[in-house]
C-alpha cells in the first residue's frame, strides 16, 4: 500500500500542471486577441505574421 499514496500524489500533480497550462494558454490568446483589437502595430512587433496570429488565438485551450 505505500508505495500507492507517491502514485497518487504525482498523478494530482500532474493534472495540476496540466490545468495551470491550459489556464496560462488561454490567458495568453486572450491577451494576444486584446492586443490585436488595442494596439495591432504590436502583433508585427512581436513577431507574428497576421496568419500566425489568427491561428494561435483560434487554438483551443488544450492544444499547444
Amino acid at each position: 500500500m505505500p508505495t500507492e499514496m507517491p502514485r497518487r500524489h504525482y498523478s494530482l500533480m500532474t493534472l495540476q500542471n496540466i490545468v495551470a497550462t491550459w489556464s496560462e494558454r488561454k490567458r495568453v490568446r486572450w491577451q494576444l486577441k486584446q492586443m490585436s483589437k488595442d494596439n495591432p502595430h504590436l502583433i508585427d512587433d512581436i513577431g507574428l505574421t497576421g496568419q500566425q496570429f489568427e491561428e494561435e488565438i483560434a487554438k483551443p485551450f488544450w492544444q499547444a
